[in-house]
């Protein structure tokens, strides 16, 4: 194939490390067709203007939650938690129309391209209108999801979610979730009918259980002995305490312990969360092959608790990051946060560096880069011939970013800048964010905008 443009790279982070001086030819599909040395910027050539990274895969999104960021810092009791932050999501469910869940998603999306994001895995549970009303096409909040996908230009692993039950045993769903509710056979409809639609798009489907209380046992066999996506699994799993406790009372097994038991683990599954494991269950999650599918800001925002990133990768366990409530859109705090959560818990500091001597946001962006690229159900990772060019460009006029060379790139990104260091971003081969800004900001914004003052 031939290329399409090619791009020259000062400084270029490879599956091999670092390499100065290289242009990156990328063909008319989007993909990467060559990477050759070159020993200066040819005069026909397009330069960037800093540090080339791959953009991460964010493997875990709730996209019509950011409409209620910021929304529920108001202090009902001392006793505030996830549950009592969980009847103001049903109440925003209960307000948005199709119309909504797209344009906030556009808006989510645009904004997680800006903070070094390429691909979203969206964890899509609300499929129906308030009080279960079904919509006349059965999946028409998922087509919102694969248009906002489109209009933002950010790649896409779509997950329907199956949802039947308020908790553990099958016990029946409350008003708040009945957009979100379906049988085995209406949910398998709902797969088939997205296949085709998910094709067309160039996004990748999977799916996902809510979590163990909200399908039984035999709900959860029967739809993974008949699905036929051949995609990512995706599970919440473990993320409060009430959860632990509810699971060990109806099974006498806490969470992670009994999904390894009962159902079949492997590398096509993402354990979202998996905060509250004893050491026997992290060492086997850690064995299973899955994916643990972490979201520092919004499990600080929650409450949930601090995951045992340092024993699960000594395990030798592969995470990936997510932004799930969308409290934060950016690459850089979500993993500072977990690195941060270590420290804070031990009272050390530099808790996941691969070793002496080893930068730590290096390892923990490669660690990311790796398994997000796993449970978004993607064949390959980072800037190889083959895969999609998928880029972050650093800024280089940012001092930090300007004076660093290698890894302290990547250091100064996640621990001194931020967003602020993220300039340019490709998806497939085509400009998505230039200077910072994205290709169709002010549209974006203004749709936005009405959206907001409508749910207010």
């Amino acid at each position: 194939m031939t290329a399409s443009r090619s791009l020259f790279c000062k400084q270029i982070l490879l599956p091999q490390g670092w390499v100065s001086d290289v242009v990156l030819s990328i063909g008319d599909d989007g993909s990467v067709v060559a990477i050759e040395a070159a020993s200066d910027a040819a005069s026909d050539l397009e330069s960037v203007s800093g540090p080339v990274v791959p953009a991460l895969q964010n493997l875990h999104s709730h996209a019509f939650q950011r409409a209620m960021a910021g929304l529920a810092e108001l202090a009902g009791s001392t006793d505030d938690s996830f549950w009592t932050w969980r009847d103001a999501m049903y109440r925003l469910v209960g307000q948005m129309s199709p119309d909504d869940v797209e344009i906030v998603a556009t808006k989510l999306y645009s904004e997680l391209l800006k903070g070094g994001f390429g691909r979203i895995v969206e964890f899509h549970y609300f499929h129906h209108a308030a009080g279960g009303r079904r919509y006349a096409n059965v999946a028409e909040t998922s087509l919102r999801i694969l248009r906002a996908a489109q209009a933002s230009g950010i790649g896409l692993t779509h997950l329907p979610v199956f949802y039947a039950h308020a908790g553990f045993g099958g016990m029946e769903p409350g008003e708040g979730q009945r957009p979100f509710i379906h049988d085995v056979d209406q949910f398998l409809s709902l797969l088939d009918a997205l296949k085709p639609e998910c094709d067309a798009a160039g996004a990748t489907l999977g799916l996902a259980i809510h979590s163990l209380r909200a399908a039984t046992p035999d709900e959860m066999r029967a739809v993974l002995s008949a699905e036929k996506t051949g995609g990512p699994i995706h599970i919440h799993v473990a993320e409060q305490e009430r959860e632990v406790e509810d699971c060990l009372a109806w099974s006498g097994r806490r969470p992670v312990e009994y999904l390894l038991d009962e159902m079949p683990v492997d590398e096509r599954w993402c354990a979202i969360h998996a905060t509250h494991m004893t050491p026997d269950e992290t060492a086997r999650l850690a064995r299973s092959g899955a994916v643990a599918g972490l979201c520092p800001a919004t499990e600080a925002n929650l409450g949930d608790g601090i995951f045992p990133a340092t024993d699960y990768v000594g395990h030798g366990g592969a995470f990936g990051i997510g932004t799930d409530s969308h409290v934060a859109t950016t690459v850089a705090e979500e993993l500072r946060l977990l690195e941060y959560g270590q420290r804070l818990r031990d009272r050390r500091r530099n808790r996941l560096a691969s070793g002496p001597g080893a930068s730590v946001g290096r390892t923990l962006f490669d660690a990311a880069l790796s398994g997000g690229a796993q449970a978004a159900g993607m064949r390959t990772s980072g800037i190889r011939v083959g895969a999609r060019a998928d880029l972050v460009v650093l800024n280089g006029d940012n001092p930090f970013i300007g004076t660093a060379s290698g890894d302290q790139a990547l250091d100064r990104w996640l621990f001194a800048t931020g967003n602020d260091a993220v300039r340019d971003v490709m998806v497939g081969g085509r400009w998505v964010v230039r200077d910072g800004r994205h290709h169709n900001e002010e549209t974006i914004d203004r749709d936005f905008r009405e959206v907001l003052l409508r749910l207010a």
